[in-house]
């Protein structure tokens, strides 16, 4: 097993890694929309996505895996009302064939954020 890390995106917030690589497969922990080199949170919840799937393509990349080889991912909103503004964000950075996905409205996630992306990949998927 390989412990993935990178400054390129938030440090965790309590005792896990940010990814796990085991064989092929990668685990990547949920992302939540924090900016590494600032530390700030974006106020739309569409930049708040891109910024968790940024993160994510970030930690994949320390594993030379990238957002084609994503096979499943959990999103996590506090308010599905933003499923709309979510999706068609989530749309324009992955690519058909999309990973398989579910989606869940929480009470509260860290940080007081309002989305939290998590991924599953497996090298050499590469969306065939």
């Amino acid at each position: 097993m390989k412990v993935l890390h990178t400054d390129k995106a938030p440090a965790a917030v309590g005792p896990y890694s940010q990814g796990l690589a085991s064989g092929d497969i990668v685990f990547v922990s949920g992302q939540i929309p924090v900016d590494p080199a600032t530390g700030n949170i974006a106020d739309d919840i569409a930049d708040q996505a891109e910024q968790c799937i940024s993160n994510i393509s970030n930690i994949l990349a320390e594993n030379g895996l990238g957002l084609k080889d994503v096979i499943k991912t959990t999103v996590l909103l506090t308010d599905l009302a933003d499923f709309d503004a979510v999706n068609k964000r989530y749309g324009e950075l992955f690519a058909d064939p999309y990973p398989a996905r579910s989606c869940f409205e929480v009470s509260a996630l860290p940080k007081g954020c309002q989305i939290e992306i998590e991924a599953i990949a497996v090298k050499g998927h590469d969306g065939e």
